[in-house]
């Protein structure tokens, strides 16, 4: 009986990628969660120009590990779900890696100390250290990238979760001591041997630094993924993997582009360079308040790949790909609309000096829907092999990141960044869709979506009309009022739906 029960429940492929998402959550929202609770503390710590460089120093982190990785993540799922020698693209593709991950890194430790002046602004300083620590950080994510792709093919989520978790744990760990114990001997001027540690010309650089030990440690973790790897690289292979891989990299470029260069272009197009690096610090600062959102979507990405590769051959693949779409979209809204109604002690969450950015967070939550969005629709053109559509879409998407940042933000600093991040993904979503529909066509529920996003705005718009009430703890409690009954309509609306899928599953 135990087990007939436990066939039914895996044969639902909904529960099976519910399932899969909450596990690789587990994995992302706790190490999100201690990296989100480090920003209270680091901008309690340093000043809006110092975190700045955190941002920033982060912001060019992101980019290049898109150089680094050059979609071989992506290209690993797609070779390894149509052939039958696996060893041969798990070799292929790691060593592709890392040879590639030595060259570049050797380039960039060449020009470390040009980059840091070049990066230096008369309010803020970066030392070659810092730049020598992030480029070691990129080098040890591309590394570890297909070793962790292949614990997502093998179904091996739990751990995956745990060896995330525990890099992330290190990090946490060790910048605590590093920017709180070490940091406050020193303050204290404490003559003992954490004091004589911080120094403070490295200051936010400890971040950077307890990032890389943390991914040092990780890459032990991932010993055994690296055991069974055998020096040798399938020439012809190779040649198909990057055939089907370099749209991806324009893809993820233009995609980065899209998600960090508001924050790059900050220093480059306000006039008033220390203003800049203080406008920085607030809009990293803020831009983290829509965690909950970034973070499902980064454990859906992580539970969805291996799941729509596997799914490619199924004769209803595409009605399944229509509901997931549909339920992601619904889960997406109750993050964003919970999100704002809590927004009253959310913004605790970083030191007061910060508060002036909050006006993005609105913004900044559709625009990840929106991206959401896009990372559903993505799936057309990877498991048809159309890589290339990827790729233009991005490109769009980049060009109107660009093209309204640098109208736009040398007069309206961050919230300029923060509209073109949303006009930038809502526009690729609709190209996305539309292209889409002609080369992959896939019915989506567009009615029940829309529904769904209207009444989430007559919601939203019921919340304003007290916004006027004093008391805080009112406001609260009638905003999750609200809440909860966008929850109750959902639950009535669609559970007959999930009781249909789960029946045709076990039928």
């Amino acid at each position: 009986m135990v087990i007939l029960c436990r066939k039914k429940i895996v044969s639902n492929p909904l529960k099976k990628l519910a399932g899969q998402t909450v596990i690789y959550g587990l994995g992302t929202i706790l190490p999100r969660f201690l990296n989100y609770f480090l920003t209270p503390i680091l901008t309690r710590e340093f000043l809006p120009a110092e975190y700045g460089i955190n941002s920033l120093l982060y912001a060019y982190i992101s980019f290049l590990n898109i150089i680094f990785i050059y979609g071989m993540e992506t290209t690993f799922f797609n070779f390894n779900s149509k052939l039958e020698d696996k060893q041969s693209v798990f070799n292929t593709a790691v060593l592709s890696l890392i040879t590639s991950t030595f060259v570049l890194s050797v380039i960039l430790l060449a020009l470390s100390v040009p980059i840091a002046g070049v990066l230096s602004t008369p309010n803020a300083i970066y030392p070659v250290q810092f730049i020598v620590w992030c480029i070691l950080i990129i080098g040890t994510d591309a590394i570890t990238a297909i070793p962790f792709a292949k614990l997502r093919t093998e179904n091996k989520a739990l751990k995956f979760s745990i060896i995330k978790l525990t890099n992330v744990i290190v990090n946490f760990g060790l910048t605590l001591f590093f920017v709180k114990v070490c940091k406050n001997a020193y303050d204290n001027n404490e003559q003992n041997f954490f004091a004589t540690l911080y120094k403070p010309e490295i200051g936010i650089g400890y971040c950077f630094l307890a990032n890389l030990l943390a991914n040092i440690f990780t890459l032990i973790l991932l010993s055994k993924q690296f055991s069974t790897l055998k020096f040798y690289i399938n020439k012809d292979l190779l040649k198909e993997m990057l055939t089907y891989t370099w749209p991806l990299i324009i893809l993820g470029l233009a995609g980065m582009i899209n998600e960090v260069l508001d924050r790059i272009i900050l220093s480059k197009l306000m006039a008033d360079k220390s203003e800049a690096q203080i406008a920085q610090g607030i809009y990293g600062a803020c831009y983290k308040i829509a965690i909950l959102m970034t973070i499902f979507i980064q454990a859906f990405r992580f539970a969805a790949e291996p799941f729509f590769f596997g799914k490619v051959k199924d004769k209803d693949s595409k009605n399944m790909y229509a509901v997931v779409m549909k339920f992601f979209i619904i889960f997406c809204l109750f993050l964003l609309f919970g999100t704002l109604m809590n927004l009253h002690w959310i913004k605790y969450l970083v030191a007061e000096p910060y508060w002036e950015g909050l006006k993005v967070v609105p913004i900044l939550l559709v625009a990840n829907l929106c991206l959401g969005v896009v990372y559903n629709l993505s799936y057309w053109y990877k498991l048809s092999g159309q890589t290339k559509f990827g790729a233009i879409i991005a490109l769009f998407g980049a060009a109107i990141t660009i093209i309204i940042n640098v109208i736009f933000v040398p007069k309206y600093s961050y919230i300029a960044c923060a509209w073109a991040t949303l006009a930038a993904y809502a526009g690729m979503m609709i190209l996305s869709y539309i292209l889409g529909q002609k080369y992959f066509p896939i019915k989506y529920n567009l009615k029940a979506i829309t529904v769904y996003g209207l009444l989430v705005g007559l919601l939203f718009l019921i919340s304003c009309s007290y916004s006027a009430i004093e008391s805080t703890i009112i406001k609260l409690m009638l905003n999750n009022m609200l809440v909860v009954i966008f929850a109750f309509v959902v639950y009535k609306l669609e559970i007959n739906n999930l009781k249909k899928i789960n029946t045709h599953a076990n039928a």
